[in-house]
């Protein structure tokens, strides 16, 4: 014996019937359509909250309305900071009903114009880059060019165009120069730099630092994104003694670091101190737990959801929603031996 069926749900047909309008209507108001008048749009807006009607994204569409999308591009998906500044957009445009689509570049690969065109739904479509590396910070410039009033960037990178109204930036530059100053402040005569592929900004922060305390900076030592690359790059670096401080370009690294002094039998902060940036939720859970950077990733995703729907919608443009970076004290830094 089959169950009873529950009760038919609300259809866009119903609410037309409520309103007194035909259905293409009411997809209009859905989609907020401008050519609507006011007297009709506020009769179907009554007619939608007195039947309790859900708009079904699928029927939006069969009925004639437009689905509201952002195609966001990136390179590396599993990087945490593109993760979470990814889930910040992507609980942003659920809020506002519109669909992410993803589209994931190959960072070793030259993309002309056309390429980037051609990873959008249709030319003018509303775009996010978030922008950490060369690949990206290219794709950035070009749909910037190409369709100004339907592209926004996440992008620590280029602090010339901070206030511009279609780039949501980070200021590491500043706090990784705060964390240069900390580790100096505590009686390390020189601090080290292992550096990711893009993010000028916490370089030029790190070698700003140690210039405003009269120090020349040492050559920055190079690595790739992963904890074996950082391992393996800063391997000559720990092994070291005359080296007691290391800023790393992101947690990744500074895992790597804490690695290689664990093999070259240096103790952290005993012998080294080592700082990270991003906060990488392990970051506080390692042992010893990791002095870091926290940088509000998942707050900027939501900006730049925010101010792409205001340059699209013609509303105001958004105030600031994201934390600004801060520097999290633990238990990998301290002052040097005497």
């Amino acid at each position: 014996m089959s169950a009873a069926a529950g009760p038919r749900p609300v259809s866009i047909f119903d609410v037309a019937k409520r309103a007194g309008v035909s259905h293409q209507t009411v997809s209009r108001v859905i989609n907020d359509a401008p050519q609507v008048a006011a007297a009709t749009r506020a009769r179907v807006k009554d007619a939608i909250a007195e039947l309790g009607y859900r708009p079904n994204r699928s029927a939006r569409a069969l009925a004639g309305g437009a689905l509201k999308s952002v195609t966001v591009l990136t390179t590396d998906t599993s990087l945490y900071g593109t993760a979470e500044t990814l889930r910040g957009i992507e609980d942003a445009a659920r809020d506002a009903g519109f669909s992410v689509l993803v589209s994931v570049m190959d960072p070793d690969q030259a993309y002309d114009e056309a390429d980037l065109l051609g990873r959008l739904p249709h030319d003018g479509a509303a775009a996010i880059v978030i922008a950490h590396d060369e690949t990206t910070v290219r794709a950035m410039r070009a749909l910037h060019e190409r369709q100004p009033g339907a592209t926004v960037a996440t992008c620590g990178e280029h602090q010339e165009d901070q206030d511009a109204d279609w780039l949501i930036s980070l200021d590491d530059r500043t706090v990784a120069a705060r964390a240069t100053r900390y580790l100096l402040d505590m009686g390390h005569r020189q601090v080290h730099y292992l550096a990711i592929p893009g993010t000028a900004g916490r370089r030029t922060g790190w070698s700003d630092a140690l210039a405003a305390a009269g120090i020349a900076a040492p050559a920055a030592v190079e690595s790739g994104w992963s904890v074996a690359a950082a391992a393996e790059a800063a391997a000559a670096l720990v092994a070291d003694p005359a080296v007691t401080a290391i800023l790393c370009g992101n947690d990744d690294l500074a895992f790597g670091v804490l690695h290689a002094a664990h093999r070259a039998g240096r103790t952290v902060p005993g012998d080294l101190s080592v700082i990270g940036f991003d906060d990488y939720p392990l970051a506080a859970y390692h042992v010893p737990s990791l002095t870091t950077v926290d940088l509000d990733f998942r707050g900027v995703g939501r900006g730049a959801f925010e101010r792409l729907r205001a340059m699209l919608e013609g509303g105001p443009d958004p105030r600031p929603s994201w934390r600004s970076p801060e520097l999290i004290v633990r238990e990998t830094s301290g002052p040097p031996r005497q």
